[in-house]
């Protein structure tokens, strides 16, 4: 499957954002798509992190640099999941 262009890739999110403002979204398509898209922004980030530390000759600012967009990653996948268990009463 190919890679969504960037107006198609904005079109789509605008439409998740206002079924789930409008509370139709029966099948959670929206909420996933608009989850992934934010996860998704995280990784990237650590991809571009691991390209430049291992360019570098694996260089010690560049895994200070890697670890704390690592670190970064985790934390929003954190927060995502707690944001779950809250809505179902469990946080």
């Amino acid at each position: 499957m190919s890679k969504p262009t960037e107006q198609e890739l904005s079109a789509a999110l605008e439409l998740a954002k206002r079924m789930r403002e409008q509370g139709k979204d029966p099948q959670f398509i929206a909420k996933c798509l608009l989850s992934h898209h934010y996860r998704i922004g995280y990784l990237e980030e650590v991809l571009q992190a691991v390209e430049r530390y291992l360019r570098s000759g694996m260089a010690h600012e560049e895994h200070r640099r890697l670890l704390k967009t690592v670190e970064k990653a985790r934390q929003a996948e954190d927060r995502t999941a707690k944001q779950n268990s809250d809505e179902f009463g469990l946080g």
